[in-house]
C-alpha cells in the first residue's frame, strides 16, 4: 500500500459526511464509504486492491475499533434500560424464533445449507446503527426505551453466537475462543472497576490532561489489540474482541476524554477505512453471474425487517421495527470469516452484504417516519456524558 492509495481511501471517505449532511436523508454515516469502495474496489474500477497485506491489516485494526466503540454506546448503566430489559429480551427473542425459522427456509429453497446464519444475520440489530439514530431524531417515550433493550441484547447475542454458527464443525473450537475472549474482557472490566473504585483512574486522567499523555487511549489500545490477538490466534473474529472490550468500558462508564480520543482516531480514519476496504472487497458482479442470489440477497434484507415488525404484535410501533432491523457488523465478520474459510459459494457473500444494506436502507426510512410521531430530548445518553457518537456495527 502507497501514500497515494491511502491519500485515495481516506478521501473516499469523506462521501460519509457528504451523503449524512442532509439530516432529512437520515443515512448513516458508513453508507458513502461503503458505496465508494465499490465503485473503486473489485465490482468497479479495480483500483483499489482489498486483498492487499496493509490495506486488510489497516481494515481489521479498523474493524476491531469501530466495534469497540460501538460496544461503549451500548447503554448498560442507564436505568431507565435496564428497566426494559424485560420487554426488551422477550422480543429479541421471539425475533430469534421467526428469524430461525426464516432462516432454515431460505437454506432450503437456495440450497446453501446455512439456516443458523441466515437466522443469526436475521435476527441481528447493529447497537451503534440505531443508538445514534434514537439520540439524533430525539426518539423518545417507554417503546423506545424497550427497543433500545432488544437492540442491546439481540446484538450482544448475535455477536457471540456468529462464530458457533457459521461453520458448525468448528464451533467447539470457536466457542473456546469466544469464552477465552469473554473471560479476559470481563478480567478487564474488573481491573478497570478496581481502578474506578480506587481513585487510579482520576488521578491518571488528571495527570493525561495536565501532561498531555492521552494514557487511557493508549491502555486502551494495548487492551483492544490484545483481546483481538486473542480473538485472532484462536479463529474468532475481531468484532467479537472490540465489542466485548467496548462493554466492559461501558459498564464501568467511559471517560469523556477517551470517548472524545476514540471518536477521533476511529472516525477520524480507521473507520471510513474499514468500510471503504468492506465495499472494495465485495465483488457485485458475482452478484450478475448468480442472479439467484441477488434474490437471496433481498429476502435476507427483508426476512430481517419482517422478523422485526411482526413485533407489532408485542406493542413495538412498525418504524421502530424497521429501525431495529439495521445491521452491518455481524453480516461483516460473517462474510470476512466465510471468505476466509470458504464457506460461500460465489455470490453468496454478496448476498449477505446487499441483505445488510436493505436494512440500513430501511432504517433511514423508518427513522423519518418515527421522528415524524416522536421528538423531544434523546432517551438516554451515551455511556459517559460528552461521549462521542458511535460508528456502526
Amino acid at each position: 500500500m502507497t501514500f497515494s492509495t491511502l491519500a485515495l481511501v481516506t478521501a473516499l471517505g469523506l462521501l460519509g459526511p457528504v451523503l449524512s449532511a442532509r439530516k432529512s436523508w437520515h443515512l448513516p454515516l458508513i453508507l458513502g464509504p461503503m458505496l465508494a469502495g465499490v465503485v473503486f474496489g473489485t465490482t468497479g474500477f479495480r483500483v483499489l486492491d482489498a486483498t492487499e497485506p496493509t490495506f486488510a491489516f489497516l481494515a481489521d485494526i479498523g474493524f476491531a475499533i469501530v466495534m469497540f466503540v460501538a460496544g461503549t454506546h451500548v447503554p448498560v448503566r442507564d436505568p431507565a434500560v435496564r428497566a426494559a430489559l424485560g420487554a426488551g429480551a422477550l422480543r429479541a427473542a421471539a425475533v430469534g424464533v421467526i428469524a430461525a425459522a426464516l432462516g432454515a427456509a431460505l437454506a432450503a429453497a437456495f440450497g446453501t445449507g446455512h439456516a443458523a446464519l441466515y437466522a443469526v444475520l436475521m435476527a441481528s440489530s447493529s447497537a451503534a446503527v440505531v443508538l445514534p439514530i434514537i439520540n439524533s431524531n430525539h426518539l423518545i417515550g417507554a417503546p423506545v426505551l424497550a427497543l433500545t433493550a432488544q437492540v442491546a441484547i439481540a446484538d450482544t447475542v448475535c455477536v457471540v453466537a456468529l462464530p458457533l454458527v457459521i461453520d458448525p464443525p468448528t464451533a467447539p473450537r470457536a466457542a473456546l475462543g469466544a469464552l477465552a475472549v469473554g473471560v479476559t474482557a470481563f478480567g478487564l472490566y474488573l481491573i478497570l472497576r478496581w481502578s474506578e473504585n480506587s481513585g487510579l483512574r482520576s488521578r491518571l486522567e488528571a495527570v493525561s490532561e495536565e501532561r498531555e499523555f492521552a494514557l487511557q487511549l493508549r491502555i486502551s489500545l494495548v487492551a483492544l489489540f490484545l483481546l483481538s490477538a486473542i480473538a485472532t490466534t484462536m479463529h474468532v473474529s475481531v468484532m467479537l474482541a472490540g465489542f466485548a472490550l467496548g462493554l466492559a468500558v461501558a459498564a464501568v462508564g467511559e471517560p469523556r476524554r477517551m470517548a472524545a480520543q476514540l471518536f477521533a482516531i476511529g472516525e477520524g480514519f480507521f473507520a471510513p477505512l474499514f468500510f471503504v476496504w468492506l465495499g472494495a472487497r465485495v465483488n457485485l458482479r458475482d452478484l450478475v453471474d448468480h442472479p439467484r442470489f441477488i434474490l437471496l440477497g433481498l429476502a435476507l434484507g427483508l426476512g430481517a425487517i419482517a422478523a422485526h415488525i411482526a413485533m407489532r404484535l408485542a406493542g413495538l410501533p412498525i418504524p421502530l421495527g424497521v429501525l431495529a432491523a439495521a445491521q452491518i457488523g455481524v453480516p461483516v465478520a460473517a462474510v470476512t470469516v466465510g471468505e476466509q474459510l470458504g464457506l460461500f459459494a460465489a455470490g453468496e457473500g454478496s448476498a449477505l452484504i446487499l441483505g445488510a444494506l436493505i436494512t440500513i436502507a430501511g432504517a433511514a426510512i423508518a427513522a423519518g417516519r418515527a421522528t415524524s410521531g416522536s421528538s423531544g430530548p434523546p432517551p438516554s445518553a451515551p455511556a459517559s456524558p460528552g461521549a462521542a457518537p458511535a460508528t456502526p456495527s
